[in-house]
């Protein structure tokens, strides 16, 4: 089966450029266990790519590596032009990392939480303050914004989360399943927030179990099984490599279930 290539022709450099790049972990009983093997793609500039694996097939693993939370055993990425491995701060002021845990704090207030985020990321002041009312206003927290996380519902928790992602407006956003476990009105507000991302120019990576939603929104999807990338490319692509049509069936080939 052949796939698209995973640096298709562009007249810009790529936001992101995964080369490479590998995690090895050491299991007591496995032995060495390869949980993303020499994984290469790369994300334009307003382009949101999809990474999609079923359970332990090494997207959040690829996720932390790009974001910095863990060192490539080889291989590396540019974000932005830095090198995860020899720039990792550099990496993270030019990234938003949501991951697949909200990590909120659960004593502080939204606001507080935003508050102390954009404080990180070095906003001060009014422009800090109006930025957060912005996010507050963006992602419907008016009415829970000043109540203490640990009361707050699922959906809402995910809505702050989202905005912390977004807060301090970086180039490049990294989404772990954002809309896991949301109604539909949630999960459809986020939806849109990433849209809106997109129109702005932000490189997106989106990793989803949900095939409808990767369909939706993806402009190219990767899918990744034992740590290695089957095919990338856009809909269109996927759908003459493997002779389906919906992102369901193609996902099911590849993985042959």
């Amino acid at each position: 089966m052949s796939s698209a290539p995973a640096f298709p022709p562009s007249a810009e450099p790529a936001a992101v450029r995964v080369e490479n790049l590998s995690k090895s972990f050491n299991d007591p009983k496995r032995g060495e266990v390869r949980a993303v093997d020499r994984v290469s793609f790369q994300v334009a500039r307003g382009e949101i790519f999809g990474l999609l694996g079923p359970n332990g097939a090494g997207k959040t693993t690829t996720l932390r590596l790009i974001s910095t939370l863990l060192k490539p055993t080889s291989g590396t990425a540019l974000v932005g032009g830095c090198d995860i491995v020899a720039e990792p701060a550099k990496v993270r002021e030019r990234i938003g990392f949501l991951a697949g845990e909200t990590g909120l704090y659960p004593r502080l207030t939204p606001r507080e939480i935003l508050k102390f985020f954009g404080e990180m990321h070095g906003m001060k002041g009014a422009p800090l303050a109006g930025r957060v009312q912005q996010m507050i206003a963006r992602f419907g927290i008016e009415k829970f914004a000043d109540t203490r996380t640990d009361k707050l519902s699922t959906g809402m928790k995910q809505r702050v989360a989202i905005a912390r992602t977004m807060l301090h407006d970086p180039p490049v956003l990294i989404l772990d399943e954002p809309t896991a476990g949301l109604d539909v009105p949630s999960a459809r507000n986020i939806e849109q927030a990433v849209k809106e991302a997109k129109q702005a120019g932000k490189s997106i990576i989106y990793s989803t179990h949900f095939m409808e939603e990767a369909e939706f929104l993806c402009d190219r999807i990767a899918v990744i099984s034992d740590g290695v990338v089957k095919i990338t490319g856009t809909m269109e692509d996927l759908r003459r490599a493997t002779g389906k049509q919906r992102l369901r069936e193609i996902f099911v080939d590849l993985l042959g279930i």
